[in-house]
């Protein structure tokens, strides 16, 4: 997994970039190792994702979208480090297609970046800015061999979109969750995606898993899902 001083210079070099606005495939930053990894299995009822995953056959899942605003989160430690994020795939196979909002403690406060990571190639960071409570829509999509990914933040009004074609993708899964590398989750009061659809359809018609994750510190967990597509993270 990436450590927390490789994710200084990616956000140092974003910065310096200083791209704001609607931006069409453009690869910013990208990590030198992957980030956001496959399920793992869970220990002590903990696993490194935490929401609802919907599971089936090979090709099943085709696309995912969601949205939520980017929580209010309090920093722990500076290797606090966590993202929710949507994609295909990583339970059940051995890659992911995905996208969402980071948020790193590194400097000792809160600070958000939007990603897209197709495992097990690195992270790629966008430069756009964001802040606590913006509304974020993401989705990933799969059609004529290619992935297209999508992040917005509807309150800043910029989009970023681009396509991927890659080999070897099962399309196996589709999950909202969050996740944080190595475990290390700042306080985060509550994550609510809302309008969750896979495959076009409600998230509650594909009978999803739900998955806690955590620490020693805290755990977070999904609550019901309302509505047929919404659902709240909050401690456990």
């Amino acid at each position: 997994m990436r450590r927390i001083a490789l994710w200084q210079a990616t956000m140092t070099t974003t910065f310096l970039l200083g791209l704001v606005g609607i931006a069409s495939s453009t690869s910013v930053a990208a990590a030198s190792s992957p980030l956001f990894v496959p399920a793992q299995k869970q220990v002590n009822g903990l696993s490194n994702w935490g929401g609802y995953i919907a599971t089936g056959s090979a090709g099943e899942f085709k696309s995912i979208s969601a949205q939520w605003r980017v929580p209010l989160v309090t920093c722990r430690a500076d290797k606090d480090l966590y993202a929710p994020w949507v994609g295909i795939d990583g339970d059940g196979s051995s890659t992911v297609e995905q996208t969402g909002v980071q948020t790193s403690c590194s400097t000792g406060s809160p600070v958000h970046s939007a990603w897209y990571e197709m495992f097990p190639k690195p992270a790629v960071y966008f430069p756009n800015p964001l802040s606590t409570g913006d509304s974020i829509s993401a989705s990933v999509t799969y059609a004529a061999g290619k992935f297209t990914i999508t992040i917005s933040d509807t309150t800043k009004g910029w989009t970023q979109t681009l396509q991927r074609t890659v080999s070897s993708r099962q399309k196996i899964s589709a999950e909202a969750v969050i996740e944080a590398p190595g475990g290390y989750y700042p306080a985060i009061t509550k994550v609510k995606f809302t309008q969750v659809l896979i495959n076009g359809a409600d998230l509650n018609t594909l009978n999803p898993i739900t998955s806690k994750t955590g620490n020693s510190q805290q755990a977070y967990g999904p609550g019901s899902i309302k509505d047929g597509t919404n659902f709240s993270i909050k401690p456990t």
